[in-house]
């Protein structure tokens, strides 16, 4: 195989990022089943596999830059400078010199399996390897495919009452999403097998949602608050009012004498709940006074409220 980074069409300096996505460029163009009558092309597509599973390892890419592997994994040198020679003994009753060049070649990681195959012929897994079958077990899986990332916009009454969600994939294929309890922005769900294909299966789907606004609701955990104005009338002498909610207008009742800021809860009518439940629906009241009324005016002339509301704030 030829350089790896020649192969993946990357610098030698090319970052860990950079190499993923040359090799899923290159693996979406050449895969075989879209080049079902190119042999060349699938030919190109397992060497940009060896040359990514060599890369994509930094051990090996490592080693690889320092020459003491080639681009198909193999030591340039796997008796050192000794040679054969290396075998002889180190004198003084010192240990053979050949042995600290295993030693050495272990501890880099080199599978000493090959380096007998290379001199007794043996195939791994044979009998005559004193080794086994070390290379077939220390073999890498076939790279699965790359995981493709999406970004769901979510109405926010979908979001808080769970409903599911249509979504269609890069393959043009369409599914619906069902939303998990609770669900929020930055929520992300993974779709098994629903990503690009590759020598050792596809890759999988990641779905990040992005819960948005409303122009009247607004989310307090699993809570939803809701502004509500009401008339200076509907404030003094309490009423029953329709209010909003993610499950359609209900009924509320304003009791008499109610002020701007008061909280009245209407229980169940928030976000679905990971435990099942739901949360409340949160609603704040708001005293809104006619502009310019003569009539108001009228009324009110000759009274005033007698109660100092700012003492608390002004010591």
């Amino acid at each position: 195989m030829a350089d790896p980074y020649s192969t993946l069409g990357v610098a030698r300096n090319a970052s860990e990022k950079d190499i993923k996505s040359a090799y899923r460029k290159l693996a979406k163009e050449l895969h075989p089943d879209r080049n079902k009558d190119n042999p060349k092309a699938a030919e190109r597509f397992s060497d940009a596999t060896k040359a990514y599973d060599l890369l994509s390892d930094k051990d090996k890419r490592a080693q690889f830059d320092r020459g003491e592997i080639d681009a198909e994994g193999n030591p340039t040198h796997p008796f050192g400078a000794g040679g054969f020679g290396g075998f002889r003994n180190a004198g003084g009753g010192g240990r053979a010199q050949g042995a600290q060049n295993f030693e050495g070649f272990g501890a880099e990681g080199v599978d000493l399996g090959d380096i007998f195959e290379g001199l007794f012929g043996a195939r791994a897994g044979g009998g005559g390897s004193p080794f086994g079958n070390a290379r077939a077990q220390r073999a890498r899986p076939p790279q699965r495919g790359a995981n493709v990332q999406y970004r769901l916009k979510v109405p926010f009454v979908d979001a808080a009452l769970g409903n599911d969600q249509r979504i269609t994939l890069a393959g043009g294929k369409t599914i619906d999403l069902k939303l998990p309890a609770g669900v929020d922005s930055g929520t992300q769900m993974r779709l098994k097998g629903k990503g690009e294909e590759g020598p050792g299966g596809p890759g999988d789907a990641l779905v990040t949602i992005e819960v948005q606004k409303h122009a009247h609701f607004r989310r307090d955990g699993n809570d939803i608050r809701l502004d509500l104005p009401v008339t200076l009338d509907e404030a003094i002498n309490g009423a029953k009012v329709k209010v909003p909610t993610v499950d359609g207008a209900v009924m509320l009742t304003v009791a008499p004498g109610s002020s701007s800021g008061k909280v009245l809860r209407l229980k169940g009518k928030g976000f679905k709940t990971k435990g099942g439940g739901r949360g409340d629906q949160l609603v704040t009241l708001e005293v809104d006074l006619p502009d310019n009324d003569e009539e108001l005016r009228k009324r009110l002339e000759g009274w005033s409220d007698k109660r100092d509301l700012r003492a608390k704030l002004i010591p």
